[in-house]
């Protein structure tokens, strides 16, 4: 009797194979495109860079690279995995009409992003809507995230420096609408900015929180139904003041800096006045208490803000800084939120830490580096991998279920996007015969079937 050697079956390789499809399920995103229109806005947007006589149309040329991206990709070349399904993705233009496009849109400036991020606001807005109560607004109230990036450089790239981290590349600002337990999020904004960037440079962060505003439907782009949440590099006062604007309304949880002045009056604070930290199921959080500071301390902040500290017992081992006191590790935040408890707001702003997720996303999505030498085009570099982004963040609102929805761009790819199946054409009909044996092929056409309910767009 014959002993099997090694772990795996051994298989003979053979490359005729005929109508096969790879990348299968990756049919969730084009439905996901064509049900939300967002082909046409793009194309529609970038007609003014459309040459006469030409081929390949320029929006559906970037909604590729987005694809790409959002399949795995991290460089323009990577389209060609599209280019190897026609069946799937249609006709896709070749690398150097790629290139072409790309250092034509880098060369107009804010012009074409300008148009790219407007198509994008207009079909967020379609996106929300069909998404009914699984969408960010449900509740009536949006949060956006603020934080900063840091994108190693390998080579010489335009304006890559060294980063407060002692590494080299840049750091961009970025924007993440966040969807709550029930989701992921959203990229709303990024500001290519280079490495040696300030962290807490106020211009910067009110540049940043434009872009984001501006991707909001046009209800939440002021008022008190929209927070701007960002951590301590954030909290500086001309910041805060440009967010409680008169006519402009917005709520904030800003963390801002522990001051010698702060520090002092932290120690001051007596015993009764903290209030036990929760966690999110509404439990005691051990070990961690919230207290609001007044007084002379609020002086030269704006009208109505509200300063909290919270202070936590460290794990074992953890290095106390010098503005920490008694052995515990002390963080404050600015807020303008009245009426509510105060460890209600700590919670809220300690949930901030979901635009750490959202970075990693990204980091897995075409921002583990900047592919491109110049500038402007890293800029529209980064408007396709925020589209990469969008794309998997608006499947799953529109056709995701359960704990799938919180699934995020890398296990929807190794689990989704990566499924094989069999094309099969009859008359005038293409069929698509994904593998039976696929742990997750009813997740693929359950959502698919959600996604043609939807109504098409005119």
């Amino acid at each position: 009797m014959k002993q099997p050697i090694g772990s795996y079956p051994r298989v003979r390789v053979q490359g005729d194979g005929r109508q096969v499809v790879s990348q299968a399920g990756s049919v969730l995103l084009v439905e996901t495109v064509r049900k939300t229109g967002l082909d046409r806005a793009l194309s529609a947007a970038l007609a003014p860079w459309r040459k006469p006589r030409a081929v390949h149309d320029p929006g559906k040329i970037l909604l590729d690279l987005a694809l790409a991206v959002a399949l795995g990709g991290d460089c323009l070349a990577d389209i060609a995995t599209l280019r190897a399904e026609p069946a799937m993705f249609g006709p896709v233009a070749s690398d150097p009409t790629v290139s072409r496009l790309i250092r034509t849109l880098a060369t107009t400036g804010e012009k074409a992003l300008t148009a790219i991020r407007n198509a994008r606001s207009e079909i967020r807005g379609r996106v929300w809507e069909l998404s009914a109560s699984r969408a960010p607004d449900a509740d009536g109230q949006v949060t956006v995230d603020l934080d900063g990036v840091l994108i190693a450089a390998h080579s010489d790239k335009q304006d890559a420096a060294p980063t407060w981290k002692k590494t080299y590349g840049h750091h961009p600002l970025m924007g993440f609408v966040d969807h709550g337990p029930g989701g992921t999020g959203e990229p709303f904004a990024a500001l290519l900015r280079p490495g040696n960037a300030g962290s807490n440079t106020a211009t910067d962060h009110i540049t940043t929180a434009q872009l984001a505003l501006a991707q909001l439907p046009k209800k939440y782009r002021r008022g008190r139904q929209t927070l701007i949440r960002c951590d301590s590099a954030s909290g500086t006062h001309e910041f805060v003041a440009w967010l409680a604007q008169r006519g402009r309304w917005l709520s904030y949880s800003v963390g801002t800096v522990i001051t010698e002045a702060i520090h002092q009056h932290v120690l001051k604070i007596p015993a009764s006045a903290w209030t036990s930290a929760t966690e999110s199921n509404g439990e005691v959080r051990v070990g961690a208490w919230v207290a609001e500071l007044t007084g002379g301390i609020l002086i030269g902040w704006p009208k109505g803000l509200r300063l909290m500290v919270r202070k936590e017992r460290t794990h074992p081992g953890a290095q106390l800084r010098i503005t920490d006191a008694d052995g515990t590790r002390l963080t404050c935040f600015a807020t303008n939120t009245a009426g509510r408890p105060i460890a209600e707001l700590e919670l809220r702003h300690r949930l901030r830490a979901r635009a750490e997720d959202r970075i990693r996303a990204a980091r897995a999505t075409g921002m583990r580096d900047l592919p491109l030498h110049d500038t402007a085009q890293n800029k529209v570099w980064l408007e396709i991998v925020q589209i990469a982004l969008d794309l998997p963040a608006w499947m799953p609102m529109l056709a995701l279920t359960g704990k799938t929805r919180l699934w995020e761009p890398r296990r929807l790819r190794f689990r989704l996007f990566s499924a094989a199946a069999q094309l099969v054409t009859t008359g005038r009909c293409r069929i698509l015969r994904l593998a039976r044996h696929w742990p997750w092929t009813g997740e693929i056409t359950d959502a698919l079937a959600r996604l043609a309910l939807l109504p098409t767009p005119d």
